[in-house]
């Protein structure tokens, strides 16, 4: 068993307040747990209107498909017009 974690540092430019930035961080929480099946959480930055951390996992058998859907994952938040991907962590266990 793999049990992968994708920790991302998010930077929210457009955001004017909590409020925007929970806003824009609901929506893409949604969309990783429906198209990806997968856990996620805000971990960090929680009181920071324009910062957070989000944390991504998923258990599987294999750990290069683990890695590859966590890749994927980065990819797709990078490609969402939310804010900038400030840093990022894979770690596999």
């Amino acid at each position: 068993m793999t049990v992968g974690v994708l920790t991302i540092e998010l930077f929210f430019d457009q955001s004017g307040s909590l409020k925007d930035k929970r806003q824009l961080l609901k929506g893409v929480i949604e969309r990783l747990r429906s198209r990806f099946n997968v856990s996620v959480a805000e971990v960090d930055g929680m009181n920071l209107w324009q910062r957070s951390t989000v944390a991504v996992a998923l258990v599987g058998n294999q750990p290069g498909h683990v890695t590859e859907v966590l890749e994927k994952i980065l990819r797709f938040v990078e490609e969402q017009d939310l804010g900038q991907v400030a840093a990022s962590h894979l770690a596999l266990n």
